[in-house]
């Protein structure tokens, strides 16, 4: 296949970059270097029953914000098909002179193969705090990325796919302000690429979250979501109403490869993969076609306004209060995928349990499944009722805050 010499390259350079980074180990003012594995099961249709280990590798006493980060894994598949094994390396080393207390400056390789997707990424990230506090901040970061769908067969919907090598140019930048009665999150991303022997082409992605606590048993959260693509975009960067861009599939389990996921559930809509615009009621209707191509550009609102339900509040009273959660809400979306189609409004009723236990930094970490009644909808395909009985699990929140 014409993507291992440049795996074998990439791959190279980072094995090159840690053995140099072990040799610098004694002149940090850390512990010994460890090494944390942990076996790993997952399924797909493809792999079949997937073994495998994970890795974390750091200094004893840098709780994960130390130099020399690593997280590695290797799996191999019990089906055996044409690629077997597959790999997923980051190593994330700060770089001090524009690094202090709270606010690190660092290079960050990524490099996996698994799935059928190739990705190598190598990215200069800065994040700036106020003072002591890990929850207002800001981040900077600016990558660049080979990528490549090289197994079409782990893809539960091939036409969302192109086959060549895209070269992602890209930058991001995120704002973070949470306090006890509000949290608010402006997050930009734009890639470009830039490979000459495929169609150039920008994404554009912009996204903000604004939760409020109205009282103690009430709250409004809102999200505004903007997707712009150029022409010629590759498919799995584009737009479906209510699901995320196929690209970011591959970050959540779940969704990264055909049969952890029953397809049946995708077909009919029942499943939904949050992200993009995230209209909820849309996910069975021509909108939200995912045996198609999707739409070069989409901009969406979120609201959902949470009430008290009785098992939250004894969660809250337990030891676990601060960490799981069973969120009640009546919620409302509304959106346009462009290109000469209508305003797609939708209403409804759910129910999200959540586990988060922030990392280091207070960011969130854990999951999020939701179960969701979009009772109305305002554009239904023909032969349809507006108001219908329609259900759905979610995978991610829509609103994580």
């Amino acid at each position: 296949m014409d993507h291992r010499s440049e795996i074998t390259k990439l791959f190279s350079f980072i094995f090159v970059w840690l053995i140099t980074c072990s040799s610098l180990l004694s002149q940090d003012n850390y512990g010994k270097y460890t090494f944390t594995p942990a076996p790993d099961v997952w399924y797909n249709s493809v792999d079949g029953v997937r073994l495998g280990i994970r890795v974390l590798g750091e200094h004893e006493g840098s709780f994960k914000d130390g130099p020399h980060r690593l997280d590695a894994g290797l799996w191999v598949g019990t089906n055996f098909p044409d690629n077997p094994v597959s790999y997923y390396l980051s190593f994330t080393e700060p770089v001090r002179s524009i690094s202090d207390f709270g606010e690190e400056g660092s290079v960050q390789a990524v490099s996996s193969i698994r799935t059928g997707f190739s990705s190598h990424s190598l990215s200069l990230n800065k994040r700036w705090q106020d003072g002591f506090n890990e929850l207002r901040y800001k981040e900077v970061s600016a990558s660049f990325s080979q990528q490549k769908m090289y197994d079409v067969a782990y893809r539960p919907y091939p036409i969302q796919w192109s086959s060549g090598w895209k070269s992602l140019a890209g930058i991001e930048f995120m704002l973070h302000n949470e306090s006890d009665e509000k949290t608010f999150e402006l997050n930009l991303d734009f890639q470009q690429n830039l490979n000459p022997e495929s169609p150039s082409f920008s994404v554009l992605n912009a996204e903000i979250w604004n939760k409020l606590s109205l009282n103690e048993h009430f709250g409004l959260a809102l999200r505004v979501f903007g997707g712009f693509t150029s022409d010629n975009t590759a498919p799995e960067f584009l737009y479906t109403a209510s699901y995320a861009q196929p690209i970011n599939w591959l970050g959540n389990g779940i969704s990264r490869a055909k049969g952890t996921l029953p397809t049946s559930w995708l077909d009919n809509g029942l499943a939904q993969v949050s992200g993009g615009g995230n209209l909820r009621g849309y996910t069975d209707t021509q909108y939200s076609d995912l045996s198609v191509a999707g739409f070069n550009s989409i901009v969406a609102l979120n609201t959902e306004f949470e009430f008290p339900n009785p098992i939250n509040s004894s969660l809250k009273n337990g030891m676990i209060g601060e960490f799981v959660f069973l969120k009640s809400y009546v919620f409302a979306d509304a959106g346009t995928v462009f290109e000469d189609n209508p305003v797609l409004l939708d209403a409804g009723v759910g129910l999200q349990f959540s586990i988060n236990i922030p990392d280091f930094l207070g960011k969130p970490r854990g999951f999020a499944l939701r179960y969701e009644v979009p009772f109305w909808i305002s554009e239904p395909d023909a032969g349809k009722s507006s108001f219908e009985f329609r259900n759905l699990i979610g995978f991610g929140a829509v609103i994580s805050l």
